[in-house]
């Protein structure tokens, strides 16, 4: 058009400037946030990226890899944190420049988990400590909304009279592994209950382990010594073999008599625990912003997503913006232990929280925010890198990749379950493995168990990064299906120099190529038929997946392997059939084999030669 000037083009520099200072940036940072650190226009940085190729408004989150590139740009190096570091960051800068110093805080309750195998008393214990500090008059209307609880102890003659503990009532030892795979440090000290009539069993075994895990310390109840065939001092001489040395004893290790039922020296046992809190010097801040742990979540029907969360610094209030892990929200509703509606939670407090967008996980970091805003983007952030994280390649550590992960880090610890079908075998193999260690490998006995490889197994190993060998046992299907879900190397054998040599050649690096296991199906035995010339046929109703008349089986009886083998005949009423599948009856005949019984299960699977691969 005549006499029309066209406006200058916008010409950038795509020269970098020189690195003269440095930055912190936080996981999810926005574009506006990024630009106020550097110092510069937020339109500056837009037009950057957009040279770049990626289209941003001022509220976008950045990715860190991107916003250190463009940070570099500017002239600034970046120091990565997390949004929760940089939450206590600011806090602890707050209360300095307030202060002059920050300050140490003050003591606060301490956080138990209660623990042990199962009948030896653990909800009875929880129940009388529960009851006997609650006023008479409302111990029968009393209904624990949730599973924490906070107790004042009453007892005059008490010195610790007034003080307070908090308990966790978790279900199981796999709660406690998976707060603890997700770096979640929720308690303080572990109450290890044992029945004085029953002495130590395979879960105390696997508590402990679990504890010394998490390097919590261990307080021992010695439970049901009111029975008339109690034996406390066994229970202290087979712990005793275990590392747990009673302090009478020249250990120290506290060790405690009690009788839930007939509630005795619950109010020694409590003390108790106030002792060894004592020596941990627990201390929050309550005046700062809330930070904590998720203990467990559900939805519920009429009221959505709500969560059990343990305030572990600062104070909670009703309606603070929070994020806990990929999940924002605002609290709504703060409900104690009793079901009762409270509005400030200070630090230790165990609390039902309404008002989230959606469901975080047991063991997610709880952080109180100012922003809103701030606390959207961080959450839609996170739940971007989960989905990553999900599709990428997991690099649990493996026995393959065990020699390449030693070129790189020198001295390597490599964590072991072991699981078999007898205590003799377990004993052998752990001296075997603990003296198979050498001044590259150290491989540490994490635990050792007899039984089928259970699902808490799994749960331990993925949380330790550790690998699990069965000898002449199984994994039951559901722990399958985890290890899969976990990447979590299992290991079969059942003869004891083709395991030492596995793992000779793994630290050596000559591990050959592995035969893969394909799981196809699982059929039960009900009964039995004996036919002359043909010899047992099994009459079986297939529970899961398929079986095929070329499958390799394995006869199972209580998860121990009896036999291995291949298909002789596979029939459908008369016929023969190439293929059976879940919920269809069937016959089936094992190849030389005829000790089959009704209650056993066959297991088919193909087996397939797989190269090693460097697990880098």
């Amino acid at each position: 058009m005549k006499g029309y000037t066209p406006p200058p083009r916008l010409s950038l520099s795509n020269e970098p400037q020189p690195i003269t200072r440095s930055i912190t940036i936080t996981e999810g940072v926005s574009v506006k946030d990024l630009a106020e650190k550097l110092g510069i226009r937020a339109k500056d940085l837009i037009a950057r990226l957009l040279a770049r190729g990626v289209f941003a408004t001022v509220n976008q989150t950045l990715d860190t890899e991107l916003a250190s590139e463009m940070a570099r740009f500017f002239g600034a190096d970046t120091n990565v944190i997390s949004f929760e570091d940089q939450a206590q960051k600011e806090i602890t800068d707050a209360a300095a420049s307030e202060e002059g110093v920050v300050g140490e805080g003050v003591a606060r309750p301490p956080v138990v988990t209660i623990m042990g195998h199962v009948d030896h008393g653990k909800t009875t214990l929880l129940d009388s400590i529960r009851l006997t500090n609650v006023a008479g008059g409302e111990a029968g209307g009393i209904t624990q909304h949730i599973g924490a609880y906070k107790v004042t102890i009453t007892d005059k003659n008490s010195p610790a009279l007034g003080r307070q503990i908090v308990f966790l009532d978790t279900p199981g030892h796999e709660a406690f592994t998976r707060m603890r795979a997700r770096g979640a440090k929720a308690t303080d000290i572990v109450v290890l209950v044992v029945a004085a009539d029953d002495g130590v069993m395979p879960q105390t075994v696997e508590a402990i382990d679990h504890a010394h895990a998490a390097e919590v310390p261990i307080i021992v109840a010695v439970n049901k010594v009111d029975k008339p065939d109690a034996m406390p001092d066994r229970v202290k001489k087979q712990l005793a073999d275990r590392g747990l040395m009673p302090e009478d004893w020249g250990g120290t290790t506290v060790f405690v008599d009690v009788s839930a039922k007939q509630k005795t020296n619950l109010n020694l046992l409590m003390e108790m625990i106030c002792l060894v809190a004592d020596l941990q010097e627990l201390k929050a801040s309550p005046e700062r912003a809330a930070t904590g742990v998720v203990l467990e979540a559900k939805l519920d029907r009429g009221r959505g997503p709500v969560a059990t969360v343990l305030v572990q610094n600062g104070t909670l209030r009703a309606s603070d913006n929070f994020v806990v892990g990929n999940v924002y929200g605002k609290v709504r509703a703060m409900l104690d232990d009793r079901g009762a509606q409270i509005q400030t939670a200070p630090p230790s407090t165990p609390v039902e929280i309404l008002g989230m967008e959606g469901l975080p996980q047991a063991g997610d970091q709880f952080v109180v925010v100012a922003d809103r805003d701030k606390a959207r983007g961080i959450s839609e952030y996170r739940e971007q890198k989960a989905r990553e994280a999900t599709l990428a390649k997991s690099s649990r550590v493996s026995l393959e990749g065990l020699a390449e992960q030693l070129k790189i880090a020198g001295m390597k610890e490599l964590n072991i379950i072991l699981k078999g079908d007898v205590g003799g075998s377990i004993e052998v193999l752990s001296d075997l493995l603990t003296r198979l260690s050498n001044d590259k490998v150290r491989l540490k006995l994490l635990h050792s168990g007899v039984g089928a490889i259970t699902e808490t197994d799994v749960l331990l190993a993925s949380a330790s990064n550790a690998i699990i060998i069965g000898f002449n046992v199984r994994p039951e299907r559901k722990a399958q299906e985890i290890a899969d879900q976990e990447k979590v190397d299992i290991r079969l054998h059942s003869i004891i120099y083709e395991l030492q040599d596995e793992i000779k050649r793994a630290m050596t690096g000559l591990l050959e190529p592995t035969i893969k296991e394909t799981y196809q199906g699982r059929a039960a035995v009900r009964e039995t038929f004996r036919i002359p010339k043909v010899g047992v046929i099994a009459g079986c109703q297939v529970t899961d997946g398929f079986i095929k008349r070329d499958s390799e089986v394995r006869l199972l009886r209580d998860d121990v392997e009896v036999f291995k083998g291949k298909i002789q005949s596979l029939r459908r009423f008369k016929d023969d059939a190439s293929q059976v599948t879940n919920g269809m009856e069937c016959g089936i005949s094992i190849a030389n084999y005829g000790d089959i019984k009704a209650g056993d299960v066959i297991e088919a699977f193909m087996t397939e030669k797989v190269a090693a691969e460097a697990m880098v």
